[in-house]
């Protein structure tokens, strides 16, 4: 990173090794790794009657990842004064950022601005960008609902069962701001929520 005086609004280092500056001498091992340490999953299935319901959960826990500044920030300026990065910002930082407006030291994302410099010393992996990267996601679930034998000998067929399923419904996390799975790259394709309705029927 190398030496940088910052100004209200940005992230401040500590100086880690207590030489009077900030550089990649002061960085340190931060949170769990990238990796998850735990991924587990389990199912339910029971039925009651002509009704039948399953379901799949998946998860990860002990891991960590960087939300990533480049990636969700709108511009990033190079050494060459040119701009790279996301045309995009996401909502939650535009409405709580560092501003003259928002003096907030706790805001969701310092300041902003194009200045190359200011860009560069906050978009640093720190604890400021850590996030718990754990989630617990309801992967799959199906309900059904099997027509009673008087109703298929009336439609002359062995037997018909109506149902519903879904991938991806819910998840359970810490992290709010985007789906974990994606990690540090807010605007990353994200898991996509699937629903299905549809008829077996048994001729």
């Amino acid at each position: 990173m190398g030496y940088y005086s910052p100004k209200s609004g940005d992230i401040k280092y500590r100086d880690l090794n207590g030489d009077g500056k900030i550089d990649g001498a002061d960085q340190t091992f931060l949170g769990n790794p990238g990796i998850p340490q735990i991924v587990y999953g389990f199912g339910i299935s029971t039925t009651y009657k002509n009704f039948d319901l399953s379901g799949f959960f998946q998860g990860q826990a002990k891991v960590s990842f960087m939300s990533d500044a480049a990636r969700t920030a709108p511009f990033i300026k190079s050494p060459d004064s040119y701009f790279t990065g996301n045309t995009q910002l996401l909502k939650a930082y535009a409405d709580d950022h560092w501003s003259e407006d928002n003096q907030n030291l706790y805001a969701l994302y310092p300041r902003l601005g194009p200045d190359g410099a200011v860009i560069e010393n906050n978009r640093q992996s720190s604890s400021w960008w850590l996030r718990d990267g754990s989630f617990l996601r309801l992967k799959s679930i199906e309900f059904g609902y099997s027509l009673p034998t008087q109703w298929t000998k009336a439609l002359n067929v062995k037997k018909a069962r109506i149902y519903f399923n879904g991938l991806n419904l819910l998840t359970w996390s810490p992290f709010k701001l985007w789906d974990p799975e994606q990690g540090g790259n807010a605007f990353a394709y994200p898991v996509q929520k699937v629903f299905n309705v549809g008829l077996n029927v048994n001729l």
